[in-house]
């Protein structure tokens, strides 16, 4: 990235031009993730970008994007305290069954019972 480009981002205030930049440069942001998703977290109070953004990479390739996937889901699952963005996570990611499915995903995947969890907080997990 650009040393113009870096500055520009250090400035987002909410994770938006963080998010844009990745999205507009999907092909060859792969290096720069690191550093994109460290300023989306700074400044992405409620977790809509960084929700946003791992959405969008799991729908773009999951399994090139995974590590920074993990750590948006972590991320986002922190940051979403209203619970405004992480019903769709699930349904996106763990498919529109996941419900039925619960039981099998939470055992498999951290991610995934923190996010029902955090949803259903009476559920039986």
């Amino acid at each position: 990235m650009e040393e113009d480009v870096i500055k520009k981002l250090s400035a987002d205030t909410d994770g938006l031009l963080t998010y844009e930049y990745i999205a507009n440069h999907i092909d060859t942001v792969e290096p720069q993730l690191p550093w994109l998703i460290d300023n989306m977290e700074k400044v992405d109070l409620t977790g809509q970008f960084v929700i946003s953004a791992a959405r969008y990479l799991f729908a773009i390739d999951p399994m090139l994007f995974a590590p920074h996937i993990d750590r948006l889901i972590k991320s986002g699952i922190d940051k979403d305290r209203e619970r405004r963005y992480l019903g769709d996570m699930l349904r996106q990611m763990y498919g529109a069954d996941y419900a039925e499915r619960w039981a099998e995903l939470s055992a498999t995947d951290d991610n995934f019972r923190r996010i029902y969890k955090r949803i259903y907080p009476t559920s039986a997990i």
